[in-house]
């Protein structure tokens, strides 16, 4: 082998064992063969990806003691047990057995009760009840007070609430009402009137409730005389107030009743010579 020819070895040995660490020598990746045959000046798609970038993410409970007081007092909520600080402080990754500022914070919450026999923490939910007999009494209670318990409420303190509810519904003790949407339980009422033969309560068959739907109340028109051919006429709250004439009164003018006012005297050395207390009017020529 010539001389040339060793060089030209040597050389083609040293491109191929040629190291590209710097970006700007990167030879270009390997593409697929669709975007190689991709027609002339149409853009390549991007591909797509299931991520919003509109929504933080959820990175924790932060560093601001106001935000960790938040996490930690919503946890104790949701575990409708009483808790240890060094639990609740290691569920919630918030430094409340360390922190003096925080752990203040979260004793002197309002919904926060400490039992310093045990030292357990626990929420102070609205209502206080762990069975059906207890949710019975609280919803009579509330019902004597004039009104009903949202079914939201009720669940936040025990869990097994609407579970409870519905039963006490079929048992005829409750009476509830639902959303128009998805029929979810609502507002819930003690039922004072038990179902029973003696008493009353029952449910209107469907029959009747046919019958009621399809009467139709007629108009204002129709229902005078409607009332007149059966020897009636309407009140005077059902007939309405009589209408008004037009005023005759116009805007800006004045009336012709003459009004008196008082005139307070401040040029005192003209008193005597002239009463001061009366209008002046001209004489007419």
């Amino acid at each position: 082998m010539s001389k040339l020819a060793q060089d030209a070895a040597a050389f083609k040995s040293v491109l191929q064992r040629q190291d590209y660490t710097s970006w700007h020598s990167q030879p270009p990746p390997i593409e697929k063969a669709s975007d190689e045959i991709a027609p002339s000046g149409s853009k390549k798609k991007r591909p797509k990806s299931n991520i919003v970038y509109s929504q933080p993410a959820d990175t924790g409970t932060g560093t601001n003691v106001n935000t960790q007081l938040v996490y930690a007092v919503n946890h104790l909520k949701s575990t409708h047990n009483p808790m240890r600080l060094q639990d609740l402080a290691i569920l919630t990754s918030t430094p409340l057995d360390t922190d003096h500022v925080l752990l203040e914070k979260f004793k002197t919450h309002d919904r926060v009760v400490w039992d310093p026999k045990t030292d357990l923490y626990s929420y102070k939910h609205e209502f206080n009840f762990r069975n059906k007999a207890a949710l019975l009494t609280e919803i009579q209670r509330q019902t004597r007070r004039g009104g009903g318990i949202p079914v939201r409420a009720l669940k936040e303190s025990w869990k097994e609430a609407p579970a409870a509810i519905e039963e006490l519904e079929a048992e005829g003790e409750v009476l509830v009402t639902r959303t128009t949407k998805d029929g979810q339980l609502k507002m819930v009422f003690w039922n004072e009137v038990k179902p029973t033969e003696e008493s009353g309560g029952m449910l209107v068959e469907q029959e009747f409730l046919d019958l009621w739907h399809e009467l139709k109340v007629p108009n204002d028109v129709d229902l005078l005389k409607q009332l007149s051919s059966e020897g009636l006429q309407a009140t005077t709250a059902a007939a309405g107030p009589a209408p008004k004439g037009p005023s005759t009164k116009k805007k800006g003018k004045k009336g012709t009743a003459t009004r008196t006012r008082q005139v307070r005297i401040t040029n005192t050395h003209l008193k005597g010579d002239i009463d001061l207390s009366k209008d002046y009017v001209p004489i007419k020529p």
